[in-house]
């Protein structure tokens, strides 16, 4: 498992890079998001300097690029940081 801070340097470099889903939860949950529900694949987290939800789901054992692009954006947009 990758830690968040070192994952998150290197998704500033290559904003296409495969990441595996559980490193990807647990840098949502590093910059404060918590988990607001559970429906089978997906999982909907909630922050409460964000106005919407952040849905993901695995593709396989890997996170979707799509997602980690949406995650990047949410954290640019509302000036989040990654918690202690």
């Amino acid at each position: 498992m990758v830690k968040p801070t070192k994952l998150y340097a290197q998704l500033l470099e290559s904003r296409r890079r495969t990441i595996a889903f559980r490193d990807f939860v647990a840098l949502v949950m590093a910059f404060g998001f918590s988990e607001a529900r559970v429906k089978g694949s997906h999982r909907c987290f909630r922050h409460s300097d964000c106005p919407r939800l952040l849905v993901i789901q695995p593709k396989g054992s890997d996170a979707k690029d799509y997602q980690v692009r949406e995650l990047l954006d949410m954290i640019e947009e509302y000036g989040l940081t990654m918690e202690d």
